[in-house]
């Protein structure tokens, strides 16, 4: 492998969501990025023109790149969760494009769940919407730690820089109630380029960066949790080998911090201690690992250890919570409303056990973001505060502090479907 490839597989990895209201131009400004990004192949931008021509477009339609999907083609709106992968020469890009309509909400939750820039679009002409207030929240509930609210359709206003601070005001009304750290604004015109990846000369006024410039440059290093190791084993390895006889491994991905070759770790729920004999990836050994590494962890002593048990450092400082009576953030993706008392499966890191909504504290009014404490009916796309208890002990952080191990899915028993995706308060 060269140095230039080796270099490129060093790049960082920076995953961004896009969100906003119907037709306010997310899958044309992905389309834009890829497009002045020179991340398109000659035969997808060939056909986008023609199925451009066929809609009778007056520009190249870039919306076409991300929507896939016949009915979204046909509609012009986003449906489902498409998602993109570019590089520039600073970074590599991941895009969760995620639908604008209020009714697919729960595809934002998913799209937006491992990123960290959120990009909400508003619209110039419409400014702040029910939906803006939405995705924010969201956006927000999600711990996203970059938010970049891209006010776009500016030609469509004259550029005028009253309309962007207008809208500017309004959205840090909105950041305020929430707990948004780092928010930034930039006026764009998706459809013809402005600020996106080259400056606009029409908007002089804006002394800000481009959004390519933002996204190449934002810093996420402190993104990940650094301190506190947690390692929820995947699966045990035993090759069965003449060339490793003896070899049992613990797979699975490091959720957060790092782990060192000989340092001592404790063995969850079991409470076992040992010393790392050894940190796998492949044919290679690493003399450490960090997150979000994906590593196979051998140990020095002989430990019942099986999927789902977790390894943490004995003296880390802050161990993770250890119990059965959860409260988290709910967000509700099923048609069917949520059963108070119901009982249903729960997904945390790599197990796996049943639990039963005991109580439903409040739902969340995503317009007024007010608490709602007497309709407690739990629908598709609703977000309440709720409290579960779980079969057997969980180890779990809570969300601000740990996005993965503070994160569960709900599961129906019989019908095997995703109901739920919780946010661990």
């Amino acid at each position: 492998m060269s140095g230039k490839d080796s270099g490129y597989l060093d790049m960082e990895l920076l995953r961004f969501t896009t969100a906003g209201s119907v037709d306010d131009g997310k899958s044309t400004l992905i389309g834009r990025l890829l497009y002045d990004s020179k991340a398109i192949f000659e035969d997808q931008l060939e056909a986008i023109e023609r199925a451009s021509l066929r809609t009778g477009a007056e520009n190249v339609n870039l919306a076409l790149l991300t929507d896939g999907l016949r009915a979204e083609r046909e509609q012009g709106i986003t449906i489902d969760v498409a998602y993109r992968y570019f590089a520039t020469p600073k970074r590599k890009f991941i895009i969760a494009d995620t639908p604008g309509h209020i009714q697919y909400t729960r595809n934002m939750v998913t799209g937006a769940s491992t990123a960290n820039a959120a990009i909400i679009l508003v619209d110039a002409r419409h400014g702040v919407l029910e939906q803006t207030r939405r995705h924010a929240y969201i956006a927000s509930l999600l711990q996203i730690p970059h938010i970049i609210i891209c006010v776009n359709k500016m030609d469509l206003v004259d550029y005028s820089e009253e309309v962007f601070e207008n809208i500017k005001n309004d959205m840090e009304d909105v950041a305020s109630k929430l707990s948004a750290k780092d928010v930034r604004y930039v006026p764009i015109s998706a459809l013809v380029g402005d600020n996106v990846v080259t400056r606009s000369d029409k908007m002089d006024w804006y002394q800000g960066p481009t959004l390519m410039y933002l996204l190449e440059n934002i810093h996420i290093g402190s993104d990940i949790n650094r301190e506190d190791f947690r390692y929820p084993v995947q699966y045990v390895i035993r090759p069965q080998s003449k060339d490793y006889p003896d070899y049992r491994g613990y797979a699975g991905r490091i959720a957060s911090g790092s782990i060192n070759v000989g340092e001592t770790v404790k063995v969850l729920p079991s409470g076992f201690t040992s010393k790392v004999k050894s940190i796998d990836l492949f044919s290679e050994s690493l003399p450490m690992a960090f997150a979000p590494q994906s590593v196979s962890i051998t140990l020095e002593d002989d430990i019942d250890i099986s999927r789902g048990d977790m390894l943490v450092k004995e003296n880390n400082g802050r161990g993770p919570n250890i119990g059965q009576d959860i409260d988290l953030m709910l967000c509700w993706f099923n048609e069917r409303n949520l059963v108070p008392r119901g009982k249903y499966l729960i997904r945390h890191t790599t197990t796996e056990m049943r639990c039963m909504v005991t109580d439903v504290e409040y739902k969340m009014n995503i317009n007024t973001l007010e608490k709602d404490y007497d309709d407690l009916k739990i629908g598709m796309n609703d977000i309440a505060r709720v409290h579960l208890r779980t079969t057997k002990p969980l180890f779990y952080d809570s969300y601000n502090v740990n996005r993965t191990t503070g994160s569960i899915i709900l599961i129906d028993e019989g019908t095997n479907e995703t109901v739920a995706a919780g946010m661990i308060v």
